[in-house]
């Protein structure tokens, strides 16, 4: 019976100390640029986040998967009830195709790691033919000047 009350309370405590950690949550963790054009440049996406917990939230890092996305992140702690934002910025610039890129939020929140997404289609950009025959002579344009026997 005794040993029966002490894990009960042992388990209340646990659940009154887990409540009062931060909670991160998204109203949404993926994205979706669909298709987007090279030559546009780059593209962003705001994600915004709560602190459901009861003390404040603080995230100690934010890092994208690769070099061609960028994070900006809220840098001050979220106070508990407050909002946040992360801003994704993609560069599309030399990467056609499909793309899915993760970002990973490390915080004092519960869990400490969280991942959001984002995703679309690079539509390549068109090459003018002026760039791949860029020398003259004459009327006639060339990709190079020589002249292979």
């Amino acid at each position: 019976m005794k040993k029966n009350l002490l894990i009960s309370a042992m388990l209340l405590i646990s659940a009154v100390l887990m409540a009062q950690k931060p909670v991160i949550t998204f109203k949404e963790t993926d994205h979706n640029f669909g298709k987007i054009h090279e030559e546009d440049g780059r593209v962003s996406y705001i994600f915004e986040f709560k602190n459901e917990g009861m003390e404040p939230l603080v995230l100690s890092n934010v890092r994208a998967s690769c070099g061609c996305t960028t994070p900006k992140w809220t840098r001050e702690p979220v106070e508990a009830g407050q909002t946040g934002q992360i801003t994704v910025t993609y560069n599309p610039n030399g990467r056609p195709g499909n793309f899915q890129k993760t970002v990973t939020i490390t915080s004092n929140a519960e869990p400490a790691t969280t991942k959001i997404t984002i995703r679309g289609e690079v539509i390549p950009k068109q090459v003018k033919p002026t760039i791949r025959y860029n020398i003259k002579m004459g009327d006639l344009s060339l990709m190079s000047n020589n002249i292979e026997f």
